[in-house]
C-alpha cells in the first residue's frame, strides 16, 4: 500500500470541541470493520435527526490493546447535542496535538506519529499501565459519505501530548 504525508508531523493546538458517537469494546482483530458499521449507524442517526456536522468523522481509541479489546467511539466533530442511550455527546479535549495528514498506509502513519515527539522533547498523554489515551484520534477529513474507498480518504492522526 502507497504511503503519502499530506501535512505534518507538527504540532497542533486545539480547543474542546463538542462532538457524538458511538463507544463500544472491540477486539483489535476486526475493529476497522466495527468501525465502518457504526460509521453507517452514526450517519444514519444524524440523517433521521436533520443533523449535519460542523466537523469530520473520527475514530477515537480511548484504549488500545492490540492483543485484546479495543475501547473505540466513532464519532463526529462540531456536533453539540444530547444524544440518546447510544449516541453519546463527548468532546475532543483541549491542548496540543501531535498531527499528521496522509493518504494509504495507517500502520506507516502510525509508527510514524507514535516516534515524532521524542524528537522534540514531548510525551503522548497516555497511561502506559492502563493503555488509556486522553485524546487520540484518526480524523476523516474526507467525508466518507461522499469517498467510499478508504485507500483515498485524507486521513488525519491527532494524537494529544502531556502539557508541558
Amino acid at each position: 500500500m502507497t504511503f503519502d504525508v499530506h501535512d505534518g508531523p507538527r504540532v497542533d493546538e486545539r480547543s474542546e470541541t463538542p462532538t457524538v458517537g458511538i463507544r463500544v469494546v472491540t477486539p483489535f482483530r476486526g475493529m476497522l470493520g466495527t468501525r465502518d458499521r457504526l460509521l453507517a449507524e452514526l450517519v444514519s442517526w444524524l440523517d433521521g435527526r436533520g443533523i449535519e456536522p460542523d466537523g469530520p468523522f473520527f475514530l477515537r481509541l480511548h484504549v488500545i490493546d492490540m492483543a485484546g479489546d479495543m475501547d473505540i467511539e466513532v464519532g463526529a466533530l462540531g456536533v453539540d447535542d444530547p444524544g440518546d442511550d447510544r449516541v453519546r455527546p463527548g468532546s475532543q479535549p483541549s491542548g496540543d496535538y501531535a498531527v499528521l495528514a496522509y493518504r494509504g498506509s495507517s500502520m506507516q502513519a502510525n509508527r510514524m506519529l507514535l516516534a515524532w515527539p521524542e524528537g522534540i522533547g514531548r510525551e503522548f498523554d497516555a497511561d502506559p499501565e492502563s493503555a488509556a489515551w486522553a485524546g487520540r484520534f484518526e480524523i476523516y477529513r474526507t467525508d466518507p459519505r461522499t469517498e467510499r474507498r478508504k485507500t483515498t480518504w485524507l486521513v488525519e492522526l491527532a494524537f494529544r501530548l502531556r502539557t508541558e
